[in-house]
């Protein structure tokens, strides 16, 4: 079985390019963590959701989020569909034949995968294109400075991990917003 990783690093150096797109994988927006959320350079995004279950798939219509002012409970997926989500496009990338495309929302686009382990060759078959949720650009919905500071926030936190100095480091308490 491909891990999520590598079908991840194959997905995005098949189907975009680093030098016109803002490719972020594990990026947490919204209330939730997109697999894979690109960027166009026209300012459109398009969230993808890595599944490689069927009971990993069916929780993904189960999560519930609370709006931050008014406490009210939505369901992910009546949020997206309704246009009151960050991105354009949402789409699920599967492994072929996983789940019947009927039992998918319109709005979602499917992709299907095939990892051949002999080969390790990965090939994608667009099934259904995403419906656009609404027009606005990303830019519009996103504070860019913000975002940027916390990607370079989060980018050193991985470099500690990644280098296995995070647990050995005496380090104070999380860095605050302090200026």
């Amino acid at each position: 079985m491909i891990k999520i990783e590598e079908l991840t690093y194959n997905f995005i150096s098949q189907f975009y390019d680093f030098e016109k797109d803002l490719v972020l994988t594990n990026h947490f927006h919204s209330n939730w963590e997109a697999d894979i959320m690109v960027v166009s350079s026209e300012g459109f995004s398009h969230e993808f959701e890595i599944k490689f279950s069927k009971a990993d798939f069916k929780n993904d219509f189960k999560k519930h989020y609370k709006n931050a002012k008014t406490n009210e409970k939505f369901l992910k997926h009546d949020k997206i569909s309704c246009g009151d989500y960050i991105c354009n496009h949402f789409s699920f990338l599967l492994p072929m034949g996983m789940i019947d495309a009927d039992l998918i929302p319109e709005h979602c686009g499917i992709i299907e995968f095939d990892h051949n382990p002999d080969s390790w060759k990965t090939t994608f078959h667009e099934i259904r294109k995403p419906k656009k949720v609404h027009e606005e650009q990303f830019w519009n919905l996103v504070d860019k400075d913000l975002m940027l500071k916390m990607m370079a926030r989060n980018y050193y936190y991985k470099k500690l991990e990644v280098k296995g100095k995070l647990e050995e480091l005496i380090l104070p308490p999380p860095i605050s917003g302090k200026k």
